[in-house]
């Protein structure tokens, strides 16, 4: 899970050194952000299914989040503390390795994106994500709930399971990794 602040208190004075490990962490993780269409998104998960041109255009953009990830192939077990209960199923135990190594990737370029909206309607998180190569056809649910605006990204790719949930409400940003089904429809795994 990648949660950030606001920005608002990343400068005050207890906020600095956090502020100055976030700007050398961005200069030294080129997570650039790739124009794609704007077109607006639907809210609920009945989005249009993207075009072929825009699926090989969002498959690329995966492809380019996930190059420093391994080859996708079965699920194994991921290392942990020893001392600690390992978990039964999410995406630790679900995701494939390459999933698992993206999604921490994914994860951070949408947190880095939406930090500085102010106000993070749906329509303008859902241009930010189109921005950075999110197709409408794979985010779902975008809509207000509260003073958030929530929304889930199907990442399935070459067999993987990936998917993200996100929220966003000026204050907070919060994506997380979960399990998609392998095939069908789009749906978190419960």
């Amino acid at each position: 899970m990648t949660e950030i602040p606001s920005p608002k208190a990343l400068f005050t004075r207890s906020g600095r050194g956090l502020a100055a490990t976030a700007l050398a962490s961005l200069a030294l993780v080129a997570c650039g952000s790739e124009q794609a269409g704007t077109a607006s998104v639907r809210a609920g998960s009945s989005t249009p299914s993207p075009t072929p041109s825009s699926d090989v255009a969002f498959t690329a953009m995966l492809d380019r989040v996930a190059r420093s990830c391994p080859a996708p192939g079965p699920v194994e077990k991921h290392p942990g503390d020893a001392a600690a209960p390992a978990p039964t199923s999410g995406p630790e135990v679900e995701l494939n390795a390459r999933d698992w190594c993206a999604s921490a990737l994914h994860e951070e370029r949408i947190t880095r994106a939406v930090w500085e909206l102010a106000d993070p309607t749906p329509e303008k998180v859902g241009k930010v994500l189109n921005d950075l190569g999110y197709v409408d056809g794979r985010i779902h649910g975008l809509r207000q709930s509260g003073a958030a605006t929530t929304f889930a990204l199907d990442l399935r790719d070459k067999g993987g399971r990936l998917c993200l949930d996100g929220s966003v409400d000026g204050e907070r940003t919060m994506v997380t990794a979960c399990v998609a089904p392998r095939t069908g429809p789009f749906a978190v795994a419960k």
